[in-house]
């Protein structure tokens, strides 16, 4: 069951947090905020935090658009779920993937079956901002047209994202505002789905 409501309006969120019982992994596009969001969201929980286009990149020893060029997206995405699939075996911390993660069965399996998925899901014209300022993403090296080219994406992935266990909107605002609706969307889907395990506490 997905949460994105609160039902913790009697609470300030930005002191709001809680014990996750699994890793949280962060999916969506790129240009969603998952590097950013997961960082502050990590520190909050008082976890670890990963990005597993940066771990990728330290076991290849080279920068993720070189893997796609000279090996290939099959070979990044072999690479990359058993990055994911070692990341998710260790202790409960905050992981942000990349926005291709999410749509490989075998990584996706994983993460569902060991995490707590939450989409972070922004609207076109967010991401083409977003992405515009940013040279190393391998699916807009080439692309006269990032509007386009994400708009063909969102088309072709936001049916896989929606599968996440939860779902938040990243809007045109300060990163620790959309943190704070994370957590509480979070709070909620752990309370109602992690009953036993579910510890609340406030900072």
């Amino acid at each position: 069951m997905k949460q994105a409501a609160s039902n913790f309006t009697a609470i300030n969120p930005s002191q709001l947090s809680f014990r996750p019982p699994k890793t949280i992994v962060l999916v969506g596009l790129m240009g969603a905020g998952k590097t950013s969001i997961g960082r502050r969201l990590a520190k909050r929980l008082d976890v670890d935090f990963f990005d597993s286009d940066h771990e990728v990149e330290l076991a290849a020893g080279c920068p993720i658009k070189d893997i796609f060029n000279v090996y290939g997206e099959e070979a990044f995405r072999s690479g990359e779920y058993r990055v994911i699939s070692r990341l998710l075996d260790q202790s409960v911390h905050v992981l942000a993937t990349g926005g291709g993660s999410f749509m490989n069965d075998k990584s996706r399996e994983a993460i569902k079956s060991k995490a707590i998925s939450v989409w972070l899901k922004a609207d076109l014209d967010t991401l083409v901002a977003r992405v515009s300022r940013r040279t190393d993403r391998p699916f807009l090296e080439d692309a006269a047209n990032h509007r386009e080219t994400l708009e063909q994406l969102i088309k072709e992935r936001d049916p896989v994202y929606s599968k996440a266990d939860v779902v938040v909107e990243t809007l045109d605002e300060p990163t620790n505002a959309t943190v704070d609706r994370v957590i509480l969307a979070l709070a909620n889907f752990i309370r109602d789905q992690y009953p036993t395990e579910y510890v609340l506490k406030t900072i």
